[in-house]
């Protein structure tokens, strides 16, 4: 029997967590030229977890991170695009401070979006159709 794995970090560690499914590839971090970093190996210096309605991030010698899964966001101001792959995605940027976190955490400029729910659906690579 296969496993499925859930990442709610597009390119991230897998989480199991019953409620993982809900949230795959939700959340994902773009450098500051507005690409995303799909890089596992990097990415895998945080640790992802789903706790108490919280998207979970944790890191060697950093504070935790926690980011609320279900926001309803009526802040047109925080909605952006990235680039996923060759194709432009809608996403809503989760702010300063966790754009400061994930850049001291890959020791590089990046920031940490949500895929905008309300847009169509982010075509990953390797994803069937």
């Amino acid at each position: 029997m296969t496993e499925t794995i859930y990442t709610p970090l597009a390119g991230g560690q897998p989480v199991s967590h019953p409620d993982a499914s809900q949230y795959h590839r939700c959340w994902l971090i773009a450098d500051d030229h507005g690409s995303w970093m799909d890089d596992s190996q990097l990415l895998s210096r945080i640790d992802v977890s789903l706790r108490f309605g919280y998207l979970v991030l944790q890191a060697p010698g950093m504070l935790r991170l926690d980011i609320p899964l279900d926001v309803i966001e009526d802040d047109d101001s925080v909605r952006q695009k990235v680039k996923v792959a060759g194709q432009e995605a809608s996403v809503i940027d989760e702010g300063d401070v966790a754009a400061l976190w994930v850049s001291n955490c890959l020791e590089t400029p990046c920031r940490l979006f949500k895929v905008d729910p309300d847009a169509g659906p982010v075509s990953w690579p390797g994803q069937a159709v």
